[in-house]
C-alpha cells in the first residue's frame, strides 16, 4: 500500500506532507527549496511507494486560479511527463496559509516558531493532504 505525498508549492519553498501507508492519518514531512522539489520527490519515491500525488490548487476568493498557477502547472507538468503512471490530483488551497497558522496558534506554538515559514508551508501541506483525505471519503 503506498502513501499519498501532497505538495504545497510555493516560488521559494514547497511545504510537503504525506500519509501514513494505510492512508489513515496525514503528516507534515518537510519543507524543501522549490528548486530542488522533483529531485528531493524523485528520491523520496525510490524510499518509499507513493501511489498518488496531491497539488495545493491556488484560487483567488473569486474561484479564478491564482496567479502563483504560472509556477505550479509547469512543476506539476514535469512530474506528469516524468511519472506517466502516477495519478496527480489538484486540491483548492484556498485559505490554508491562514488555517495553517491558525492551527499552530491552536496547538500552543511560540511566536518565534509560528513566524517559520517552512513550518507554516508544512503545515499547509498537511491541510492540503487531510482535506483531500476527507474529500476521498465521501
Amino acid at each position: 500500500m503506498g502513501r499519498i505525498l501532497a505538495i504545497d508549492y510555493g516560488r521559494k519553498k514547497s511545504g510537503l506532507a504525506v500519509t501514513d501507508p494505510m492512508k489513515i492519518i496525514a503528516n507534515g514531512l518537510t519543507t524543501v527549496p522549490s528548486h530542488e522539489l522533483f529531485d528531493f520527490i524523485v528520491k523520496y519515491m525510490k524510499e518509499e511507494e507513493v501511489e498518488r500525488i496531491v497539488v495545493g490548487y491556488p484560487t483567488q476568493n473569486s474561484g479564478e486560479k491564482s496567479e502563483s498557477m504560472k509556477y505550479i502547472e509547469p512543476f506539476v507538468n514535469r512530474l506528469k511527463k516524468n511519472f506517466k503512471d502516477l495519478p496527480i490530483e489538484w486540491v483548492d488551497e484556498r485559505f490554508t496559509s491562514k488555517i495553517a497558522f491558525q492551527a499552530m496558534i491552536d496547538g500552543g506554538l511560540k511566536k518565534k516558531a509560528r513566524q517559520d515559514k517552512a513550518m507554516v508551508d508544512k503545515v499547509s501541506a498537511t491541510i492540503i493532504l487531510q482535506t483531500y483525505m476527507e474529500q476521498s471519503r465521501i
